[in-house]
């Protein structure tokens, strides 16, 4: 006989061996059949009945498995348990310890805790690494350039990619080709390969701002990445230069000849590409586009603005540089007139012009943000000028005692809409102290745009005006990244909140003024 090696085993060979003599002196001997000894011997063949039973069903397994063949048992045995932690927070089922061996049908569940995803907090991240695809520049005559950029790891190298700006095409590995469109001349001397140039209109997301249209991007393209076919200096008293560019079909931009025109103004004119950004957010849109560029042959190589040059302009005198005459008086005389408002016509004595009434207040609240004084207030009047100013340069300041008579400059209207005024010459002053900003600019003004005043009130626009600059490349990094920009639009958040301030005092109205 064998030892028996488990408990188990170790307690039924016990009892066993002591049921068995006591169940045979019962049956052979003599003595009475008492109740105690009948009970006792039911017992334990019942007992011997169970053991008999669990030897049956042992053996039958046992000859179940053997028919399987020695890969399934052998897979059987080592294979893992997929669901029980490796830890040994759970056994197997030959190891729980109790004696016993647990059915085969036993399920182990393993409860696994729910990863939570993190928070998406869009426009305060940099850009993917991913690859980068060039567009079509207007200066590359009108040919699409498309493909895989050389250089995909331009986009996440902007350290100031926190801020959205060329349009990344759909990901796709495809060799450059040219898709030619109408009028397309091949072979010329400007043409630039896109491995050796890439546009500084940059665009990282999907698609630009809402606030620029598709005219705008394609307008901002051109002026900064167009090729050179000329430069002629103009008449002129700020050295302003006629930029002319290649590389746009005839008709699909305003120029000044068969080719665009881009009027290339001074390094320190720069505040003009702020303004034509700041014009667009704020809806006003009544500027014309400008961007910042920079040429071996301009200024030494300085970043300079350039503004798109309209030819549908109308005509301006050579003293005021407008194509309306109006002195300080008749402007304020027919602020009270209210000309055009609602489709009614003026009659001829309350001295209007063919500019509509909401045209005034656009143009005083985006001259009053960027204390644009060259316009409404051209004898500096209305503030204490630096000697550098131009109306103190031109002797113009002692002449605020009559101000009636001092004329208006710069009131532009275009040839087909004399309605809407256009704002030119948008030289910004950011280093003018709050105590001496110039309110003449607001004087007569008894209603604002709607459109302007909510995004003035929204607290959005230093992130929208972060998106937008952010776009051109070289008035970016020109203003010294974003710490410089972010020192500029503290300055018109602050006299945002100067001027909401003044329209709650004055009880001036708030209207929508999208005729």
């Amino acid at each position: 006989m064998t030892c028996p090696d488990k408990p188990g085993q170790l307690i039924n060979w016990f009892i066993c061996s002591l049921c068995v003599p006591r169940v045979r002196k019962l049956w052979s001997s003599r003595r009475p059949r008492t109740r105690r000894n009948l009970l006792l011997g039911t017992a334990c063949a019942i007992y011997l009945g169970f053991l008999v039973s669990q030897v049956g069903r042992a053996s039958l397994q046992q000859a179940r498995a053997a028919e399987k063949g020695p890969h399934q048992g052998r897979d059987t045995v080592e294979a893992p348990f997929p669901e029980i932690p490796l830890d040994g927070t759970l056994a197997p089922p030959e190891s729980q310890g109790n004696g016993t061996t647990l059915p085969l049908n036993v399920v182990y569940i393993t409860l696994r805790s729910k990863r939570s995803k993190p928070a998406n907090i869009r426009g305060t991240v940099k850009p993917k690494r991913r690859k980068k695809y060039a567009v079509a520049s207007p200066a590359l005559g009108q040919e699409a350039l498309v493909g895989p950029s050389l250089q995909p790891q331009e986009a996440a190298r902007a350290a100031d990619a926190e801020v959205q700006g060329g349009n990344l095409g759909k990901v796709g590995e495809r060799p450059w080709r040219l898709i030619r469109g109408s009028g397309v001349q091949v072979g010329g001397s400007d043409f630039q390969r896109p491995e050796t140039r890439e546009s500084n209109i940059r665009i990282y997301s999907e698609s630009a701002p809402s606030w620029l249209s598709k005219e705008d991007i394609l307008r901002m393209r051109l002026l900064a990445d167009g090729a050179v076919a000329g430069l002629h200096p103009i008449s002129s008293k700020s050295g302003a230069r006629l930029l002319v560019l290649e590389g746009s079909a005839a008709g699909s931009v305003p120029g000044c000849s068969p080719s665009p025109c881009g009027l290339l103004k001074q390094p320190l004119d720069m505040s003009e590409v702020f303004a034509f950004h700041l014009d667009r957010i704020l809806g006003l849109n009544r500027t014309l586009p400008s961007v910042s560029r920079k040429s071996e042959f301009i200024q030494d190589g300085r970043p300079c603005p350039v503004i798109l040059w309209d030819s549908s302009l109308s005509p301006t005198s050579n003293e005021t540089h407008s194509s309306v005459k109006l002195t300080w008086g008749t402007y304020q005389q027919s602020l009270k007139q209210k000309c055009w408002q609602n489709g009614r016509v003026p009659k001829p004595e309350w001295g209007c012009t063919e500019i509509h009434h909401h045209e005034w207040s656009k143009l005083a609240l985006f001259d009053f943000l960027l204390q644009i004084y060259n316009r409404l207030d051209i004898n500096c009047c209305g503030f204490r000028p630096r000697k550098e100013d131009a109306c103190v340069q031109n002797g113009l300041r002692p002449k605020c005692d009559n101000q009636d008579s001092v004329a208006l400059a710069h009131v532009i209207q275009r040839k087909h809409d004399p309605r809407h005024l256009v704002f030119i010459d948008n030289k910004g002053f950011f280093d003018r102290s709050e105590d001496n900003l110039n309110f003449k600019l607001l004087e007569g003004i008894k209603e604002f745009p709607e459109s302007a005043v909510s995004v003035l009130k929204s607290q959005h626009l230093r992130q929208k005006l972060l998106q937008s600059l952010f776009l051109d490349k070289v008035y970016w990094e020109s203003q010294g990244g974003r710490q410089g920009i972010e020192k500029l639009i503290d300055v018109i958040e602050q006299r945002a909140k100067i001027l909401l301030t003044y329209i709650n005092a004055h009880g001036a109205k708030v209207l929508p003024m999208n005729e």
